[in-house]
């Protein structure tokens, strides 16, 4: 299935993967960018769970957090954030592809706490070598957006053969799906729904999604709130708040630790990439971001 929202500058299309691919692969997506030369446009990325990019464009550069953006390689490979990512780029064809935590589990060698806020040049990068192929296959000049989502579900396929399923996968399906879960807002409701000890839990949440159960929830909450915001603009923020908030100040300051900004600074800035992915990714996968994508029971 393929879903496209098209710009005047901006088109993403997001293509679902094979169902045997669903416990591990959120979505294909592809961004275009058509602007003139010379001309750049920026946005920021929000928190999510890891992601590879391909493109074929010299002229973008990126970053996490506060630091100063760099020029991005061909392939970047983003471990799991809690930092905004902030990009610039030109005209550009880049691939997407997010990897949910029991895809890391299985098909990168390393744990996520080791690329947690990070990005790495994902084609020499020895945890990703099984996706390294990806640059090749996505390589050539010719465009057919279906045709190259196909190749990448292909690989992905031939991988599943390769990487056996994690010894901890069921508890990572369990831990996923509780971070899911609105109602669950503490680390000790979470250990209880797992039937694990919050210790036990810690250390299976650094390595297998990269962040204490804590920074998980607290992001969780967050991304309930600006995911909102990115479907309906016109919201005013106190209409976006999850009830999990005290109040509005404590939403203000996890904005701040997520986004690296105000609000009202991030309200009042052009977001022509992330707008634009949040409707077509509710439209393909169900969630307008990452971090709330459904497993496949989950779907209606």
């Amino acid at each position: 299935m393929q879903t496209t929202i098209a710009g005047d500058r901006v088109t993403v299309r997001f293509f679902m993967p094979s169902p045997a691919l669903a416990p591990y692969v959120s979505t294909y997506y592809l961004t275009e960018v058509q602007i003139g030369a010379g001309e750049t446009i920026e946005d920021w990325l929000h928190p999510e769970w890891a992601n590879l990019r391909i493109a074929r464009n010299r002229t973008w550069s990126a970053t996490l957090g506060p630091q100063v953006l760099d020029p991005a390689p061909f392939f970047i490979a983003t471990g799991p954030t809690s930092r905004a990512a902030h990009f610039v780029t030109g005209s550009m064809y880049c691939w997407g592809i997010g990897l949910l935590p029991l895809g890391w589990a299985r098909f990168v060698d390393g744990p996520a706490e080791a690329y947690a806020d990070r990005m790495c040049e994902g084609g020499s990068d020895p945890a990703f070598a099984g996706l390294a192929p990806l640059l090749d296959i996505l390589g050539g000049e010719g465009r057919d957006p279906a045709g190259e989502a196909a190749r990448i579900d292909a690989h992905f396929l031939t991988l599943l053969d390769r990487h056996p399923e994690p010894e901890d996968a069921a508890r990572i399906r369990a831990a996923h799906a509780a971070l899911l879960d609105p109602e669950i807002g503490t680390v000790t409701q979470l250990a209880q729904r797992l039937g694990m000890s919050s210790r036990s839990f810690e250390r299976l949440s650094t390595r297998a999604f990269g962040f204490s159960p804590k920074l998980l929830l607290r992001r969780q909450r967050f991304m309930r709130s600006l995911a909102q915001f990115m479907l309906d603009p016109s919201l005013k923020w106190i209409g976006t708040i999850d009830w999990q908030y005290v109040d509005q100040a404590h939403f203000v300051r996890d904005f701040k630790r997520f986004m690296g900004m105000s609000p009202s600074r991030y309200g009042a800035l052009d977001h022509p990439v992330l707008r634009a992915a949040a409707q077509a990714r509710r439209a393909a996968a169900g969630a307008a971001v990452q971090a709330l994508h459904p497993y496949p029971a989950q779907r209606n």
